[in-house]
């Protein structure tokens, strides 16, 4: 037996009922540290640790009832108490009247095998993170949200007490670069020293040079060299162990850096350093597009402020003309040239309305559409709107339906008949070959629905989700139809602003409806 013991590898040990070493074979001299002789009438927990006692008790319970334990994983510690990972089978030890006297108990070490499963767990939690941020930054367009996500991301995944990422920009004596986020720190940790300055440290991160990873930055030659603290000032976050990072754009421009610090040494390893490296660079991608964002943005606004400028700039003299040529029409009798006095008047009228839409546009986009709210009768309006239409729509015939003598709702009145004409124009203008139009008002407990259908084309329906977007034209359903695509926009910013709802249904040839709705007012 003690030859079979000391030629296998598998540590084997044998135990009293109590708990006494009575054999231990080379493979444990190996794994645990103690000699044959040190380890022979001591107790088993002379390898176990204090927080593990309780197992032993319930082996030794399990052997006493005859029971052999399979596979038990645990850990013991060595001599010189470095932690062992072990799987154990412990079977029972029975003299020649079957009657159980101690154990014995065979383990494995799997010791490589558990670090090898800790080391697989965290790379998945790593890539894991990973993907999440990439996925998070490549779709986020917010510069702010960018950087958090980064700097919060990549200090969790380095391990470090606090991560930083300050902004390539310098002051106008070409020294301090911006703090713009933290992690793991609060801002004032920083800023009651200010910003970090042009030196020896921080250089080869601004300028790209390159990673810097340092096991313990204050025995660095670069570091404390500078005035006024010459290192750390007091107070200040205790940092050894050192990561920084550039963030480079993809037209080599270093936008800024991202700082890792902990106050332990060899903190950040290799892995740490590809890790953020990584990400970094696909930071830099989504820090290029939200710039490109916050560009075009700006070049919207200024689009924005220069429509309502020029639509009130045109307001004026249009007003102007149209004056002088009902002046002119009151004044001329004969009949061919005022014919061409009414076109014109028509012409002007055209363009008076769309410059009123293009302000409306200017006034939402600013926030600074009011609505004029009252109580009034839907009904009336719809008639009158249906009216002035058709007065200028002789072909098309538009009929009324209404389940109601009159229908009382709150609101705008004059900005809900805008909508009504709109609709109604649009119904006759994108439907010339037809020549009905069909409008009905009805009524449930909560709301009013008003609809308009034609009997046009009709809208695929992938455009319809489409239709009431700002300045959006179906081309190929309209080429030769003028309109700049802001009507629809502009119904939907009404009935939404009255806390009502508008929605379009169409099949392609078979016409298309368009409905809104409004709150019926409170009892």
């Amino acid at each position: 037996m003690k030859t079979i013991n000391q030629s296998v590898l598998s540590i084997i040990i044998s135990k009293t009922l109590d708990g006494i070493i009575t054999s231990w074979n080379p493979a444990a001299e190996r794994a645990f540290g103690f000699t044959e002789a040190e380890a022979i009438g001591c107790h088993i927990s002379i390898v176990i640790p204090k927080n593990r006692l309780n197992e032993e008790d319930y082996i030794l319970g399990q052997i006493r009832n005859g029971s052999k334990v399979d596979h038990f994983e645990t850990v013991r510690h060595s001599k010189d108490k470095q932690e062992r990972h072990l799987s154990l089978t412990v079977s029972p030890v029975v003299d020649h009247t079957g009657k159980v006297i101690g154990a014995s108990k065979i383990a494995r070490d799997i010791t490589q095998q558990k670090l090898t499963q800790q080391r697989a767990k965290k790379y998945t939690v790593r890539l894991e993170i990973m993907n999440m941020v990439m996925s998070a930054i490549s779709e986020e367009l917010d510069l702010n949200k960018i950087l958090q996500k980064v700097t919060d991301a990549t200090t969790e995944l380095t391990g470090a007490q606090f991560g930083a990422f300050f902004y390539n920009k310098l002051d106008a004596a070409g020294e301090s670069y911006t703090l713009f986020t933290l992690s793991g720190a609060p801002r004032e940790a920083f800023e009651k020293f200010g910003m970090p300055r042009n030196t020896a440290v921080f250089h080869p991160t601004f300028s790209g040079e390159g990673v810097v990873r340092v096991d313990d930055i204050t025995k660095d030659p670069r570091y404390g060299k500078n005035d006024p603290y010459h290192g750390m000032p007091k107070g200040h976050l205790p940092v050894v162990s050192y990561l920084a990072v550039p963030v480079v754009s993809r037209n080599g421009h270093v936008i800024g850096g991202l700082f890792f610090g902990h106050q332990e040494p060899a903190m950040f390893t290799e892995e740490h350093e590809a890790l953020v490296i990584s990400i970094a660079a696909q930071a830099a991608i989504s820090l290029d597009n939200a710039k490109l964002f916050e560009e075009v943005r700006a070049l919207n606004d200024k689009k924005d402020e220069f429509i309502g400028l020029a639509s009130h700039e045109l307001k004026t003299p249009l007003s102007s003309v149209n004056g002088y040529l009902q002046i002119l029409d009151r004044q001329i009798k004969e009949e061919a040239p005022k014919k061409f006095l009414q076109k014109a008047l028509n012409q002007v009228g055209r363009i008076t309305s769309l410059v009123n839409d293009l302000l409306d546009v200017s006034k939402i986009e600013a926030g600074k559409l009011q609505l004029t709210t009252a109580d009034f009768d839907l009904k009336p309006i719809i008639e009158e709107s249906i009216e002035l239409i058709q007065h200028s729509a002789a072909k098309h015939t538009i009929s009324f339906t209404s389940e109601m003598g009159h229908c009382p709702v709150q609101g705008d009145a004059q900005r809900i008949e805008q909508v009504i004409v709109n609709l109604l124009s649009n119904a006759i203008k994108y439907a010339p070959k037809a020549d009905k139009v069909e409008v009905s008002l009805k009524c449930t407990a909560e709301k009013v629905i008003v609809s308009v259908k034609d009997l046009g084309p009709g809208i695929a329906k992938d455009k319809l989700k489409n239709i009431f977007t700002r300045f959006y034209r179906i081309d190929e359903a309209s080429p030769n139809i003028s309109g700049l695509g802001i009507g629809l926009y502009l119904a939907h910013e009404i009935i939404t602003r009255h806390h009502g709802e508008i929605w379009a249904e169409s099949k392609l040839g078979e016409g298309s409806t368009f409905f809104f709705s409004l709150p019926k007012p409170l009892a």
